[in-house]
């Protein structure tokens, strides 16, 4: 009995509680501080998709430029089960997964070889294969059309069914997937997997000479990434209720790394988190005042990246240490000899 707190701590620690504590009561404070629920919905999605991106960028170190295309896959691949298998939202979104994770998976044996920028300039290729096969398999996808009118299905529990066409219903069945993710993330990034992983962002070569199949466990975190990319997708398409190509777009695919690093996803697992909600935030705030909002954005990241390229959660990292200097050198003691992302 004694061991359990600890065990139970290699699952959930402070951080992921107050994390449920604020996207779990989300939709009753939001409007309350002038924004809307569509916003939070909006937010969880695209948390899951930049929590499993950043194990790949963050932990891995493997800058993935076409990952825009698996959140696509995985919303086509929800939309085409449920209008052609099945209307479960269980098996579209088990579908959503699981045909992102093969696609990912053809192209992790393609890219898993290469290093720095060919392993960047081949993701940016094969992320635009897969958006012109989205655009001219017209039969499957719509083409540039995409999939209209995908339900919002029922939460089927067996013994209850529940409704979530509502925006804040579908919002809790995001979070519920994102309780998921965040939790198995934190523990796989924890374990010797992540270690080896973090092992391979500092020096690939040492990796292989110390007889880790340094080719596999990139391929594993560049499946597991698509997959989580699929999971996202599938939401996104019952939040949009349609699929449609541009998501798969550069565009898309370069904003899900704009927002890890800008939020510290090279240096914190919660940077993503961060990112995200700048991002969409400001995209509100800024786009009331002018359309050219991304401009603003991007100086923003210009000037993180030129002055503190640790982003966010480097901010926050520094702002407390320098609120109590001895835990905080107590703190960077520690990570020196590991080296990986910091918490």
């Amino acid at each position: 009995m004694s061991d359990a707190p600890r065990r139970l701590g290699r699952w959930i620690n402070l951080p992921i509680l107050l994390s449920f504590a604020v996207f779990g009561t989300l939709p009753y404070w939001v409007e309350a501080i002038g924004l809307y629920q569509y916003l939070g919905l909006e937010i969880m999605v695209w948390v899951i998709f930049a929590l499993g991106y950043n194990l790949l960028l963050g932990y891995a170190g493997l800058p993935s430029f076409g990952h825009g295309a698996f959140i696509g896959i995985g919303a086509y691949a929800f939309g085409v089960t449920q209008f052609d298998l099945v209307a479960n939202l269980w098996v579209c979104l088990i579908a959503a997964v699981v045909i992102t994770g093969l696609c990912g998976l053809v192209a992790a044996l393609l890219v898993s070889r290469r290093r720095g920028i060919y392993f960047a300039l081949m993701t940016i290729a094969i992320g635009q294969v897969f958006f012109f096969i989205a655009s001219k398999w017209t039969s499957v996808t719509g083409g540039e059309d995409g999939l209209l009118n995908i339900e919002r299905l029922p939460v089927d529990l067996g013994f209850i069914s529940i409704d979530i066409h509502d925006t804040a219903s579908l919002y809790y069945l995001a979070f519920a997937a994102y309780a998921v993710v965040v939790v198995l993330l934190w523990r796989l990034v924890h374990s010797p997997f992540g270690r080896i992983l973090g092992a391979i962002r500092q020096n690939e070569e040492r990796v292989r000479f110390l007889g880790y199949n340094v080719f596999l466990y990139k391929a594993i975190a560049f499946v597991l990434s698509a997959a989580v990319a699929g999971l996202a997708g599938g939401l996104f398409a019952m939040a949009q209720e349609g699929a449609y190509i541009q998501i798969m777009s550069l565009q898309w695919s370069g904003t899900v790394v704009l927002m890890t690093l800008i939020g510290g996803g090279l240096v914190s697992f919660w940077g993503p988190v961060f990112g995200v909600i700048l991002y969409f935030i400001a995209r509100d705030i800024l786009g009331a005042y002018t359309e050219g909002w991304l401009l603003w954005f991007g100086l923003m990241f210009m000037l993180l990246v030129m002055f503190k390229p640790e982003g966010l959660a480097g901010i926050w990292r520094d702002t407390t240490r320098s609120l109590h200097p001895r835990q905080g050198a107590r703190g960077a003691r520690a990570a020196v000899p590991n080296q990986t992302p910091a918490e």
